[in-house]
């Protein structure tokens, strides 16, 4: 249990994934090291409890925190990082393109897309990791809401909602070339159809970009 997070960070193994894009038709193998990952998406109350701020448009303690812009996820993280006592993962610029990733630090930081869909598969191969309706919020069984982290079943390594209920900010460029600072974005939310609730499923958006179903989730290096 990571007593700073307020949620259990679950240590993923090392592995290899291959991402895919369905606009290029690319697909590129990435080796992976291990890493921890939060086992749910950061809660209104956690992001409460170290920013001071509440930007959600459903409040609620243990709902996903959401309305949060990439940017809000790295400076979070950043400050649960001091506030914890380790070293900030994130050296910012005036833009999104002019931030660093300090990859020998110990703090808290968002997961690359590879680190993702690593946790997220666990080990299968298909589209998801279970049922649909038994693991994830998406708009057949959601009611059109929100809903508090932890009440869909997790998958084979203890990951929460890594599908529906809310998108993952990633730490990556979606594609720089024709998108220029859009950052990734995984997992599929509440209001989603279930062909964006898979574990391959890519979505982008600007760091500026807030809105009431993408949240985030905590990553820390093993350095």
């Amino acid at each position: 249990m990571d007593v700073m997070t307020g949620n259990e960070m679950v240590a993923i193994p090392p592995g290899r994934v291959t991402l895919s894009d369905r606009r290029t038709q690319r697909s590129w193998p990435v080796e992976l090291a291990g890493y921890r990952l939060a086992a749910s998406p950061v809660t209104q109350a956690l992001y409460a409890e170290i920013t001071g701020e509440r930007p959600s448009a459903t409040p609620g303690d243990l709902l996903p925190v959401e309305c949060v812009s990439w940017w809000d996820a790295v400076r979070f993280c950043n400050a649960l990082s001091r506030r914890a006592g380790f070293t900030p993962a994130y050296h910012f610029g005036a833009e999104a393109e002019g931030i660093q990733w300090d990859t020998c630090a110990d703090g808290y930081r968002l997961p690359t897309e590879a680190e993702w869909e690593h946790a997220c598969r666990a080990g299968t191969e298909g589209p998801r990791y279970g049922e649909l309706d038994e693991i994830g919020w998406f708009r057949d069984n959601s009611h059109e809401r929100i809903h508090e982290v932890g009440g869909k079943r997790a998958n084979s390594w203890g990951l929460h909602d890594m599908l529906g209920n809310v998108w993952d900010w990633c730490w990556d460029v979606y594609d720089a070339e024709v998108y220029g600072a859009y950052r990734v974005l995984r997992g599929g939310g509440w209001f989603d159809e279930h062909w964006s609730c898979r574990a391959s499923a890519r979505r982008r958006s600007h760091p500026t970009f807030q809105v009431d179903d993408v949240g985030f989730r905590v990553a820390r290096s093993l350095v």
